[in-house]
């Protein structure tokens, strides 16, 4: 009950959290020169009553205003309408949705997993040959900007060894159903998930090597290798739990960052996700999506900070507690 109780507390916090990013972000774009009309415009080629379009969309009122009309159109879960896709901004995003949802999920299950590995193997070895080598690489990555990783792993990958698909989210045209699908769409999903997940590898293990060798000096180890237990059990039983814990805050912390990432990697790899949606409703002045991006995107960032706190709740009861 102790973590229910934190879970709703945590979730009511986050309401004014969310509000405060949407208004944020709405005075902000009212700053930006042009709006969706100017590109409408464009895309005419010249033609077009400027005026009476705005009057149309309702961009002819007080910024006020359109704060006040966005929000109650939030309250009744409506997005509002993509000029520039000429549908409902929730049947725009909600198509995107999928491949940056998966992009997300696989990155951070491979950075993780990963990362938690080489981070304990690279503690256990403190100052040997492993630790040295795996530190360095970690700082490689690190230091390596994501798009030149994506670049080279499509040149080696795709041009000369042609193992992967350059891009897209899968094959068109071959009508591909359920497990060849699945095996198609993981196929192109492999360079892009090493491109994102590589920086967050790097620090994961970087964290979880700090941790560890934090944890390994406690007196409880100590103890528990006094009773005479293995060092294997000692890590596994006592040692890990314990070193998760930063490891577990940093993914709520680096949710967003990621969701910030996946603008870079979707378009170096032409997937059709949210971060490339966000860059093209920029470019065309889509305020409407790109309001509805940010709001899709702060629930899930929310959500993922949700989660963390219910496992870190669980691995440290005391949170729950307090």
């Amino acid at each position: 009950m102790r973590i229910f109780s934190l879970a709703g507390r945590r979730l009511a916090a986050s309401i004014p959290s969310l509000l405060i990013i949407l208004v944020g972000v709405f005075l902000l774009l009212q700053l930006a020169p042009g709006d969706a009309v100017d590109a409408l415009i464009a895309q005419m080629g010249g033609g077009g009553d400027a005026a009476a379009m705005r009057a149309e969309l309702g961009l002819d009122q007080s910024v006020a205003a359109q704060l006040v009309q966005y929000l109650w159109r939030l309250v009744r879960f409506d997005l509002g309408f993509s000029t520039i896709y000429g549908k409902p901004v929730a049947t725009v995003i909600f198509e995107r949705l999928p491949a940056t949802l998966l992009l997300m999920t696989s990155s951070l299950s491979f950075a993780f997993f990963l990362g938690l590995l080489f981070g304990v193997i690279a503690a256990r070895r403190v100052n040997r040959w492993p630790d040295t080598i795996i530190s360095t690489i970690g700082l490689l990555f690190y230091a390596t900007p994501s798009f030149w990783f994506g670049l080279m792993a499509i040149v080696l990958f795709a041009v000369h060894l042609q193992w992967l698909p350059a891009g897209g989210y899968e094959s068109v045209g071959e009508g591909l159903t359920g497990l060849a699908r699945a095996l198609d769409i993981a196929r192109h999903f492999v360079l892009p998930t090493l491109t994102l997940g590589l920086i967050f590898l790097a620090i994961y293990l970087r964290i979880m090597r700090a941790s560890m060798l934090e944890v390994l000096t406690l007196d409880f180890v100590r103890t528990a290798r006094a009773k005479g237990l293995d060092e294997t059990r000692v890590v596994v039983r006592h040692v890990l739990r314990n070193a998760m814990l930063p490891m577990v805050t940093l993914i709520g912390l680096q949710a967003g960052t990621m969701l910030g990432g996946s603008v870079v990697v979707e378009s170096v790899f032409s997937l059709p996700g949210l971060g490339r949606l966000a860059y093209e409703a920029v470019v065309q002045r889509d305020l409407n999506t790109l309001l509805g991006i940010v709001f899709i995107s702060a629930l899930l960032v929310i959500f993922v900070n949700f989660l963390v706190d219910l496992v870190y709740a669980r691995l440290d009861p005391r949170i729950a507690g307090r």
